[in-house]
């Protein structure tokens, strides 16, 4: 009986142990995710709530100048060093920007993690939240399949099976720089049926391919290939800073056919009109169908940039005369707010503010683009759209009186939630 007894408490001790160790994990896991990698603030008074059981010693780099925190206790710290409690408001007073590294630990005690602080100079935009026509054009002609030839003797050829690649980029034929795939098509054809060179770009490395043509009719060659060197569409327009840089979508351009994000050379950003809303249900997205018209006098700006994290580029005086709204801060991440804020977009031709609700924020979210969760609440807005629909990517986050991001995508199954990228992860370009 006894010895029954001593093996039950044994299990016991285990299980709490375990028990102990789970628990211990969770909040270590739970923590260490309630932490981003990289915090900011601004130059000046700003004020860090992260609310987390850490103490976090801030280490100032080379060429920074010293930070100084108004709520730690008077202790001895190394020099340039000084150390803050994270589970309360914390306010710092800088006179200038800087770069910082934050040592934090769980209870002062277990190492978590090191995050990157930055002090920067406060940052005013425009929230655009305005329809724009998108067209920019691959950098190279863009690899989407290979097929079949059928050749003019009857027989079917593959000339580009297991040589080209569905997302390799063809920079060069013969030797000859090209862009558009009427210069590639010219290329095969004016070889008559004799092998060429391809120049590629594959994952970023320089390759050469040699294939051989084949004639599928009197006057054509074909070397069995799908290809893109162009793409368009509607989108929303998110900032204009005072030197006319913008940024728009808060997400990449990616093609629909390789489903990787397309390499740019140029591209133009253009005013649109939306002429219809196909308005979202469960399972089916939305859409805000328009026309761009690709006139010089539609013409916003200059698209120099298609990144993950959204386009970029420079507008010109049109696209400046066209935003009267006034320049608002940026609030970063840490700033953000469980409860209601706006989304800011163009709706029977008038740029106005609907209601969301934020549900959460994810300060290590997986994917870049769905930092901000949030639920539409607009009784308005729903009426007209369902929700959020595709064309809304990059309509701006305000909450607060600051821009805190933008509209990246839209949940199918429910189009009245979507998701949103931080601002300051689309200022990184």
């Amino acid at each position: 009986m006894n010895r029954k007894l001593r093996i039950y408490r044994k299990f016991l001790i285990v299980v709490c142990i375990m028990m102990i160790l789970f628990l211990a994990g969770m909040v270590f896991y739970n923590t260490a995710n309630a932490i981003p990698d990289e915090l900011m603030i601004k130059a000046g008074e700003d004020q860090l709530n992260l609310n987390v059981p850490v103490v976090g010693t801030i280490y100032q780099r080379t060429g920074s100048e010293s930070v100084s925190a108004i709520n730690f206790q008077e202790m001895k710290y190394p020099e340039k060093h000084i150390s803050v409690n994270l589970n309360s408001p914390v306010t710092f007073l800088t006179s200038q920007t800087g770069d910082y590294t934050i040592d934090c630990r769980l209870f002062g005690v277990i190492p978590v993690k090191h995050v990157e602080f930055y002090v920067i100079d406060e940052i005013n935009l425009i929230p655009a939240g305005i329809p724009v026509g998108i067209y920019a054009e691959t950098d190279g002609v863009l690899v989407i399949g290979t097929g079949s030839v059928n050749g003019i003797d009857g027989e079917e050829y593959f000339p580009a099976d297991g040589m080209l690649e569905k997302g390799d980029y063809i920079e060069c034929i013969n030797g000859e720089p090209i862009e558009k795939k009427k210069e590639l098509i010219d290329g095969v054809n004016q070889s008559k049926g004799k092998e060429i060179l391809l120049d590629i770009r594959r994952n970023n490395e320089k390759k050469q391919i040699h294939i051989m043509p084949v004639q599928s009719s009197e006057s054509e060659y074909q070397i069995g290939v799908w290809v893109r060197d162009n793409i368009q569409g509607i989108g929303t327009l998110t900032f204009v800073n005072e030197d006319k840089k913008f940024g728009a979508l808060g997400h990449g351009i990616n093609d629909v056919d390789t489903t990787e994000l397309m390499e740019v050379n140029h591209g133009t950003l253009y005013d649109t009109d939306i002429l219809a809303i196909v308005k979202g249900k469960k399972g089916t997205p939305g859409e805000l169908t328009g026309i761009i018209d690709y006139m010089e006098e539609n013409v916003l700006g200059e698209i120099t940039m298609n990144t993950g994290k959204g386009i970029f580029g420079i507008g010109n005086d049109r696209l400046t005369k066209s935003i009267t709204e006034p320049v608002v801060p940026i609030g970063f991440k840490q700033e953000i707010e469980i409860g209601e804020a706006q989304i800011v977009c163009v709706m029977d031709d008038q740029r106005k503010e609907y209601d969301i609700e934020i549900k959460k924020v994810d300060m290590m979210p997986e994917c870049v683009n769905r930092g901000i969760s949030f639920e539409v609440t607009d009784q308005e807005l729903l009426d007209i759209t369902g929700g959020i629909v595709q064309g809304m990517s990059g309509s701006p986050i305000l909450q607060n009186g600051k821009i805190i991001g933008a509209v990246t995508h839209v949940l199918v199954n429910d189009p009245k939630k979507g998701y949103g990228i931080f601002i300051e992860n689309m200022l990184e370009y």
